[in-house]
């Protein structure tokens, strides 16, 4: 069983869902809504399987609601819009049903759903990069699925060969970002480069311990890093 939202800010939209769906047993509707702000809460809470995704809604657009979704489930984008603004869609492979149609077109779409969410991160993620000059959410891998994480509950990232690793409170998050990558994006007010291999979040730190010439600062969750002797300036100017 998997379980299936609805978003669609037109009943007829909705209802056409709903009946193709009744061809798949095994896709059950567990929520449909109007708007992209419930569409937020209900997708957060049900963490469903699959959701029928219409772009042009009240409160968010369909682009925006990936922006704050907690975890990614499979998307199927619905939209009205001409073939030239499809062809944002297909470079990213995410597919879409646009309106109307019909119920092969459908069953085309249900039929290509296959559980890789990699294009889908690949496009939440630009949009995540785009809201903000540095963002407030960024997207890593958990076991076999995407989520995002909360960049103020970062306490360190830690270079991890052309990934990086965030850690978070007593949980390790992989993100495909590169070290140097995440220095760029991260807000420098909060996040410090303090060794090649490690950035630490300025508000999470707990204290900073002196070692002969050498640091170590140990975080609010008692992890502790590492300072190397070239970052130690920009360091002293902040928390001394």
């Amino acid at each position: 069983m998997k379980k299936v939202i609805i978003a669609d800010d037109e009943k007829a939209g909705r209802t056409l869902i709903k009946e193709f769906l009744e061809d798949y047993p095994e896709l059950v509707l567990v929520a449909e809504v109007n708007n992209g702000v419930d569409a937020i809460t209900e997708i957060n809470r049900f963490k469903p399987d699959l959701v029928f995704l219409d772009i042009q809604m009240p409160g968010k657009t369909g682009f925006e609601v990936l922006t704050y979704l907690e975890e990614l489930p499979d998307i199927i984008f619905s939209t009205a819009y001409d073939e030239y603004a499809l062809k944002a869609f297909e470079v990213h492979a995410v597919d879409y049903l646009l309106k109307p149609y019909t119920k092969e077109r459908f069953k085309l779409a249900v039929d290509r759903l296959n559980g890789d969410n990699k294009k889908l991160g690949n496009l939440t993620e630009s949009l995540l990069l785009e809201k903000t000059a540095y963002p407030t959410r960024v997207l890593v891998q958990h076991n076999r699925k995407l989520i995002t994480v909360a960049v103020d509950d970062i306490y360190w990232v830690e270079a991890f060969g052309d990934y990086s690793k965030l850690h978070k409170d007593n949980q390790v998050f992989l993100s495909n970002f590169g070290i140097s990558e995440l220095e760029d994006r991260l807000d420098p007010k909060k996040f410090l480069r303090v060794h090649r291999s490690s950035i630490i979040n300025l508000d999470k730190v707990k204290e900073l311990n002196k070692y002969g010439k050498s640091y170590d600062v140990t975080l609010l969750n008692g992890e502790v890093v590492r300072v190397s002797r070239g970052y130690m300036d920009a360091l002293k100017k902040i928390m001394l």
